[in-house]
């Protein structure tokens, strides 16, 4: 939530959620944070954050402020969860969660590169094992409780629904600029925002391995058997397209009542 409270943000990893924090923070202060904005402890409410806890509570359940999240084609964002958080190096330098790269390497023959060899290595092959992993996270929470990063954009988003919240926009990644606009001329904010002049802010660019093929190339039958296993509610709440993972263009219109309905529950 922005310090003047002009408008709540439900943050969904993932989908575009640095260039969307990084906004907010715009629209108060006319700056941008100078760093990754998921690293900001201060000049915005955070849920992580205690003294911030209260006056998100009281706003969301209260409806005081414009309430919106973004969401992103399945297909899409399990792939650059796999290329971000298991090929890459984190900004700190060391691969993500310490000895997760490891246990797939060990527990699901999963191949990852390194920077020393230009990180070469069958990225298809690899990510199918990766998610065979990502299910079991999910269905199983074996051998690990799901990431935030691959777990279902249905499951964040359906905790400020059943916490009394209540969405007033849900846009798509794929029309982030239309889905932006439309927050912003329905908020009032502090500073001015021109979306035109606002930079991408992807955090996860440039730390690992470039993806070599279409997207569609990753899933198999097999593979698009699992990510359905997983995303069944994604893709029929958010409107994407499972039949086919090369469109990455929703195919329908989000209905705001039938996701607060369902998730709700």
């Amino acid at each position: 939530m922005t310090e003047s409270e002009s408008v709540v943000y439900r943050v969904v990893p993932k989908c575009a959620c640095s260039t969307i924090g990084q906004i907010m923070y715009y629209s108060d202060h006319g700056e941008f944070f100078d760093g990754d904005i998921h690293d900001a402890t201060g000049g915005m409410h955070k849920w992580a954050m205690d003294d911030s806890q209260p006056l998100i509570t009281n706003n969301v359940q209260s409806h005081k402020s414009y309430a919106f999240t973004c969401v992103r084609n399945p297909y899409t964002r399990i792939l650059s969860s796999f290329f971000d958080k298991i090929c890459g190096i984190q900004r700190n330098g060391r691969r993500y969660r310490g000895n997760l790269v490891p246990l797939l390497i060990q527990k699901y023959g999963i191949e990852v590169g390194d920077p020393e060899n230009g990180f070469e290595f069958d990225q298809i092959k690899s990510f199918r094992r990766f998610l065979l992993f990502a299910r079991d996270t999910i269905r199983w929470r074996r051998p690990m409780e799901p990431d935030i990063h691959w777990s279902a954009m249905s499951g964040h988003i359906s905790t400020f629904i059943v916490n009394g919240g209540t969405y007033d926009k849900i846009f798509w990644t794929e029309q982030f600029n239309d889905g932006m606009q439309d927050v912003l001329n329905a908020i009032e904010t502090p500073k001015d925002v021109k979306l035109s002049d606002i930079p991408r802010f992807n955090e996860s660019e440039g730390h690992g391995p470039k993806r070599a093929h279409p997207v569609e190339d990753y899933f198999d039958d097999l593979s698009m058997h699992l990510v359905y296993e997983i995303y069944k509610r994604d893709f029929n709440l958010f409107k994407y397209d499972f039949e086919n993972p090369g469109n990455k263009m929703p195919i329908g219109e989000i209905d705001l009542d039938e996701v607060h309905a369902k998730l709700g529950e």
